[in-house]
């Protein structure tokens, strides 16, 4: 092979695309992400003055988040491996070994992450709890709301029940709004923007998998 045809097949080799995210993968984080932003609108506009017919549009919504959460369960559990997302020891020595590097301490680089680094498994499983506990409390609070398909019923549980489940409702969809933002936030720094553009269109290069992931940590077709 001469050097030009060397240097294009390893630029190529380079470039070649790896797959961060399938398909379904990808649209059900922009599904979600769709009806956790309408359901912060519909919730917290009116509070600030904003007056709209916001019940209708929130709790479908509501639906369509508890079907894509039920969704990603079931694929998870039966489709999926959790050790990908599960933080595990070797996540927190990878932890450890940020918080030494930046204050210095010590000459060792922190390793190179499998496919999610901690604080991606971090905010994964931040997400996890708080979605869960705002779709399971929604779920009991649609039984308050007429809808096409069944009557308003406020006596399916205790007002003592009913107080816990708007306290959960609330305190979670508050959390939501700073987790949203700092997602958001990280996810524009230009360091960060590979992991955005996969989240979009699915891939990276091998010349970014190689700088950014442990080969022996996250194995990939080649």
């Amino acid at each position: 092979m001469t050097a030009p045809a060397a240097a294009r097949a390893g630029a190529a080799s380079a470039s070649a695309k790896i797959v961060r995210h399938a398909l379904v993968d990808r649209l059900f984080h922009w599904v979600t992400a769709a009806c956790v932003l309408t359901l912060l609108g519909t919730a917290f506009l009116p509070i600030v003055g904003v007056e709209f017919g916001w019940v209708t549009p929130h709790w479908i919504t509501g639906v369509v988040l508890i079907a894509a959460v039920l969704f990603h369960v079931v694929r998870g559990l039966f489709w999926q491996s959790l050790r990908t997302v599960w933080i595990g020891a070797a996540d927190v020595r990878d932890a450890l070994a940020i918080v030494r590097s930046t204050l210095r301490i010590g000459r060792t680089a922190p390793a190179k992450p499998g496919k999610y680094s901690f604080a991606q498994k971090l905010i994964h499983a931040a997400f996890a709890v708080v979605v869960l506990a705002v779709s399971v409390t929604g779920a009991f609070m649609l039984a308050r709301v007429n809808t096409p398909w069944w009557k308003s019923n406020p006596y399916l549980l205790t007002d003592k029940t009913w107080g816990v489940v708007y306290v959960l409702h609330d305190l979670a969809a508050l959390s939501l709004i700073t987790m949203v933002m700092t997602h958001v936030y990280f996810a524009l720094r230009p360091e960060k923007l590979l992991f955005t553009r996969a989240m979009i269109r699915g891939w990276i290069t091998r010349d970014e998998f190689g700088e950014h992931h442990d080969p022996n940590r996250w194995q990939v077709d080649r």
